[in-house]
């Protein structure tokens, strides 16, 4: 286009320059006389002049030129930049059309998200309720126990003595399992089993005395038995109160020698606690006691009525003293006689015709199978009702004192135990019972040592034989010596030496134990009984 209007304009200048000339010549013709050197020289200067017109005219159209490629490339910059924004626009548009339906599934999506969220939420909360009273649940029991494996012998012997005094050797175990718990603020609750021992192929539980089993009978499978199963209520409003019901441990103070460790009393009891401020007495307690242990449907019934009072002394700060005192009194204790040493029956076996046939006799079953009857008894009765009574009764007298004292060595403390008994009821002059215990040390943390001795002098009648310490010589009339080593291989192993060594006091009483070459009134050799254990506690 530009070239078009260039070429347009030189052929209008060249045509005007054209009709000038002949003009220019026609008038020549017709005055040739009259061409002078002035009209050459104007002649030139409108060529000259035409010239610059014409340049001026050039520049004139090249600036055109200029301008309209310059408003060319502007049109086609707007006109793309029209259809970069067209484009733009429908890009936008179909963006916008796209970003609509984006955000209308993002808003599905986050409502879906949401109500997932709100539904996880929710389960979350109702699974962390459900696990929080689960936790709350499980965290009010305790679960607790041991097993025990045991090496034990038995030496005793004497001149003379022969196959009576055959050493003896035997390995036992003994497992115990336990689970107690709040059930709320006021009340407690636990059950226990612990192994037991079979006869014939059947359980037998008739020891209240021991849980141990003899690794003996051909592989038998082994015996479990409800061990323990009581309530403890506790009110919060009464914390100076607790009373509890059923089958427990012990939770007065004694030693083994009145009450084996492994025997679980049945019956109820409650402690009344009162807490002092005083210099040295820190605590009292008053605690009466009914144990229950033979029920008749069609007579008396046979119990144990009493109580305990103790005090917690604080000397210092290295000693504590707890004395108490416990009266227990056992009415009808004459079934405990016959129930662990049955009278012998006569069982008449005549026939109708003929000689007489020797009267035969029965062995009435044993229902209390623990320690050897050693308390004087007597057969009263006659024919088929004969039973076997105590000489004695029994009411416990019994003083009990305990210190420890914690020295500059705090994994060696010193345990000091002292008691003394006296059967109030007694029939007989053997009727007093003395206890004393030194031992250094504990076994709590990993290495701790712990080794004693303690000496029991324990009278024919002082107490119950069925329910003394089954692991002496005898449960009563017997004086016997104990010394002990323990080991903490960690906190819940230990291992265990003891070494018991005791002999009958009077061998001329009746029931006395002992070695059947022992003349009656001798004195019986010292019977050394050698445990070695292995104690797992959870």
């Amino acid at each position: 286009m530009k070239r078009g209007i260039f070429k347009l304009a030189t052929l209008v200048l060249t045509a005007s320059l054209a009709l000038s000339l002949c003009a220019s010549a026609q008038t020549k013709t017709k005055k040739k006389a009259e061409i002078t050197a002035e009209d050459i020289q104007a002649l030139r200067e409108a060529i000259a002049a035409q010239q610059q017109q014409i340049q001026a005219l050039q520049q004139e159209l090249r600036q055109r030129d200029e301008a309209t490629r310059r408003a060319m490339d502007q049109l086609r910059e707007a006109q793309n930049a029209a259809q970069s924004a067209t484009s733009k626009a429908a890009s936008a548009e179909t963006a916008a059309t796209q970003t609509t339906a984006t955000v209308g599934e993002i808003k599905a999506d986050l409502e879906a998200v949401k109500l997932t969220q709100q539904n996880s939420a929710q389960s979350a909360q109702e699974e962390t309720k459900r696990l929080f009273g689960v936790e709350q649940t499980l965290g009010r029991f305790r679960w607790s126990g041991d097993i025990r494996i045991r090496g034990e012998g038995f030496y005793q012997n004497r001149a003379g003595c022969g196959q009576a005094c055959t050493d003896r050797w035997r390995a036992r175990f003994r497992a115990r399992l336990g689970i107690d718990g709040r059930i709320n603020d006021d009340f407690i609750g636990g059950i226990a089993i612990a192994s037991g021992s079979t006869a014939n192929g059947n359980p037998t539980f008739t020891d209240p005395v021991s849980t141990n089993e003899t690794l003996s009978s051909f592989f038998e499978r082994k015996a479990f038995g409800l061990d323990r199963a009581y309530i403890t209520w506790t009110p919060q409003n009464m914390k100076w109160m607790t009373a509890t019901g059923g089958k427990w441990a012990f939770n007065w103070q004694k030693s083994a020698v009145t009450f084996d460790n492994d025997v679980n009393p049945e019956g109820f009891t409650m402690t009344l606690t009162k807490n002092l401020t005083h210099q040295y007495l820190k605590q009292v307690a008053v605690q009466p006691i009914l144990l229950m242990y033979n029920e008749v449907g069609g007579g008396p019934d046979s119990n144990a009525v009493g109580g305990q009072i103790r005090a917690r002394f604080q000397l210092g700060s290295r000693v504590t003293f707890t004395p108490s005192y416990l009266v227990l009194n056992w009415n009808g204790s004459d079934a405990i006689a016959q129930a662990a040493s049955p009278v012998t029956l006569p069982q008449p076996n005549t026939p109708a015709t003929g000689t007489p046939l020797p009267q035969p006799t029965a062995q009435p079953a044993r229902i209390l199978n623990a320690n050897a009857m050693t308390n004087a008894t007597a057969i009263v009765g006659t024919g088929a009702a004969q039973r076997r009574v105590f000489v004695s009764d029994f009411m416990y007298s019994d003083l009990h004192m305990n210190m420890n004292i914690r020295t500059p060595w705090t994994r060696f403390p010193i345990n000091l135990t002292g008691e003394y008994l006296k059967n109030l009821r007694a029939r007989v002059a053997d009727d007093t019972m003395y206890y004393v215990e030194f031992s250094l040390g504990q076994t709590r943390a990993k290495n701790d040592i712990q080794f004693g001795y303690s000496y029991a002098h324990v009278e024919q009648d002082s107490i119950i034989s069925q329910f003394g310490e089954s692991d002496y010589r005898a449960a009563t009339n017997v004086a016997q010596n104990r010394f002990f080593f323990s080991w903490a291989l960690s906190p819940s192993v230990t291992a265990n030496y003891t070494l018991f060594v005791g002999r009958t006091l009077d061998t001329s009483l009746q029931n006395a134990a002992r070695l059947s070459s022992v003349p009656v009134g001798a004195t019986e050799p010292w019977l050394k009984r050698m445990m070695i254990d292995l104690v797992y506690k959870f």
